[in-house]
């Protein structure tokens, strides 16, 4: 009953005109940037977030995470369409929902991940709503020792799951905390690393940073690549699934709800991770395994379904404990932070309208989106065929009026365009962003974390071992670290053993 009465809240909260707006915007700017390959909701988050300063921070959430399961559901229409994932979760769509297509059931492929994205969002909803408050009750036990141990475990989750080696992901982690470091000191009152601007004096800013590390650095990077389109026939009269359809679909659509959901939670992979494993599964359950990679309906339905289950699931860390699971959620404690709120368990009894209201926000949302995806496939089409020439001029163009209108800083402007350069050289050279991002948000709350719990138990360092909950993140933090040294120890061994 307690459940029913927050979700009454908030649905009061996200029906008000002004949300209703915000969370329409949030779905529909989501499915265009899904449509069009090269951007993605991190993308579009970090150029949007500017915006968000100027709303309230209930209007401000909803409308990011409507961006970000809308580009779940947009990625599955050029993945089907023209064989190009919108982003990186709706990969593993292209290998039977184009497929489908080249047999003339683009249609058909639509509407199931349009329809299964719709049943698993809602689910998932309703299992954010029943899983938070236990978990945020949880982590009311939580002090500065375990909040400070957690933030370490997230970074080397993030770093674990990271693509490419776990120096340059380690690397990048380090850069990221020295980063969210510069400015005043908040026991001391000095500035550091300020180089004497005393613009820095606040620290560096994360809109500068963000835009140009995913927006400038990915204009760079699309501009060398030739990105030419095929786009499939699409008839609109197909777009509802046929019983046999649904015969099939309907187990994948589950069993992706309840998959994409939990593998949401843990950090790090999220949606992608979601979607790989939902088509694996469903490969294996299959009566027909053969058929999968040729254009099987279930190949489509699973990995939609599941990707748009791990949205839903990712908020729980975030809006229970205040640790972000991927980049993505790293950049929506940053627009909570900006707007002077702290994600963690106090959030759901000290600003309960924001978290009900964001809740209630999917629901509505994926409602939304169903209406969205079906009767305007032929427009998504039409935006397909944008040319990208056209297009990256006009991102460049946001990203410049996007920082300026913060602070109104010619500074902020200069370390946007430097971090674009910096970020473009950064993936050439094959290093994530997402671990900078993630620990330049976090090293302030790590440091104060660090500080606050050397300060209560007079600079004794055992006390993040001796305090149970404490040592166990941290053995946890050790042991994924230790993990990766093994493949590499088995390597020396055998190269060692190889030359003798």
């Amino acid at each position: 009953m307690e459940v029913i009465g927050n979700l009454l809240q908030g649905f009061g909260v996200a029906l008000q005109p002004m949300n209703l707006l915000f969370c329409f915007v949030g779905v529909f700017v989501g499915t265009l940037i899904g449509v069009l390959p090269g951007i993605g909701p991190l993308g579009a988050i970090a150029l949007l977030l500017p915006s968000t300063f100027y709303i309230p921070p209930e209007s401000a959430l909803i409308m990011l995470a409507g961006i970000y399961y809308g580009a779940m559901y947009g990625g599955s229409t050029t993945s089907i369409l023209v064989n190009i994932p919108g982003e990186a979760a709706s990969v593993v769509t292209c290998i039977d929902g184009h497929q489908m297509a080249k047999q003339g059931r683009a249609g058909a492929a639509l509407g199931i991940a349009a329809f299964g994205s719709f049943i698993g969002g809602s689910i998932t909803v309703f299992l954010l709503a029943l899983l938070a408050p236990p978990l945020a009750r949880l982590a009311l036990t939580f002090g500065p020792p375990e909040y400070f141990s957690l933030m370490v475990l997230g970074l080397c989750i993030l770093v674990y799951l990271a693509n490419g080696p776990i120096s340059k992901a380690l690397v990048m982690a380090a850069l990221g905390i020295v980063l969210g470091i510069v400015g005043t000191d908040t026991i001391s009152g000095r500035s550091r690393f300020t180089f004497g601007f005393f613009e820095l004096d606040d620290g560096i800013g994360i809109i500068p940073v963000v835009m140009g590390l995913f927006g400038v650095s990915e204009v760079l990077l699309n501009v060398e690549k030739n990105m030419e389109r095929s786009i499939a026939a699409v008839k609109l009269k197909g777009l509802l699934p046929t019983r046999q359809d649904w015969k099939e679909s309907l187990g994948p659509i589950f069993r992706g709800t309840f998959l994409g959901f939990f593998l949401g939670i843990l950090p790090g992979g999220g949606a992608i991770l979601s979607s790989f494993a939902s088509y694996a599964m469903e490969k294996k359950l299959s009566p027909r395994p053969e058929a999968f990679g040729r254009g099987a309906i279930a190949g489509v339905a699973g990995p939609e379904t599941a990707n748009n289950a791990a949205t839903g699931g990712a908020f729980i860390p975030l809006l229970t404990i205040g640790i972000p699971t991927n980049a993505v959620m790293a950049l929506m404690l940053g627009a909570l932070v900006i707007h002077g709120l702290q994600p963690g368990p106090l959030i759901m009894k000290e600003q309960p309208a924001l978290f009900w209201g964001t809740i209630a926000s999917m629901y509505l949302g994926n409602g939304m989106l169903l209406l969205l995806n079906l009767p305007f496939i032929g427009l998504w089409v039409q935006i397909l065929k944008v040319r990208y020439t056209l297009l990256f001029p006009y991102i460049l163009l946001f990203c410049l009026i996007g920082v300026f209108g913060v602070n109104y800083s010619l500074l902020d402007t200069w370390l946007m365009l430097g971090f674009g350069v910096f970020g473009y050289l950064l993936r050439k050279l094959d290093y994530e962003m997402a671990p900078l991002v993630l620990a330049m948000i976090l090293g302030p709350l790590f440091e104060n974390a660090l500080r606050q719990s050397l300060i209560i138990f007079n600079g004794n360092p055992l006390v993040f071992f001796t305090r149970p909950i404490s040592g166990a993140f941290l053995a946890g933090a050790l042991l994924l670290l230790l993990s990766n040294l093994l493949p590499w120890m088995r390597s020396r061994k055998k190269y060692l053993a190889d030359n003798d």
